[in-house]
């Protein structure tokens, strides 16, 4: 079993890599039509070659670090933030508040 596991793992690759170029719209595609990095998967897929060129220059991928934290509500490394650390959360609460109940 062990020894098909390179087979296994190249196979998964270039399938990946297919099923990727496929969904990926094509405004977002870099330097050559996407049919044609379809082409390009398919054929040098075997060798792994077509994968690597696709996951390395064919798509767009968002800037890492921008730190800009990802939008309202998001954390600083883009995951959601508990609600009492959301200053939009906190304000929401202000507003809400019954000023009958200070107890």
């Amino acid at each position: 079993m062990l020894r098909y596991l390179p087979f296994l793992l190249v196979l998964a690759v270039w399938i990946y890599a297919f099923i990727d170029v496929l969904n990926t719209p094509e405004k977002e595609v870099r330097h050559l039509p996407k049919v044609v990095w379809v082409i390009i998967v398919l054929l040098f897929g075997e060798v792994l070659l077509g994968p690597i060129a696709w996951f390395v220059t064919g798509k767009k991928r968002p800037a890492a670090g921008r730190g800009d934290g990802g939008g309202p509500g998001r954390g600083r490394r883009g995951g959601w933030v508990a609600p009492d650390d959301n200053p939009e959360f906190l304000k929401g609460l202000e507003k809400d508040r019954d000023p009958r109940d200070d107890s």
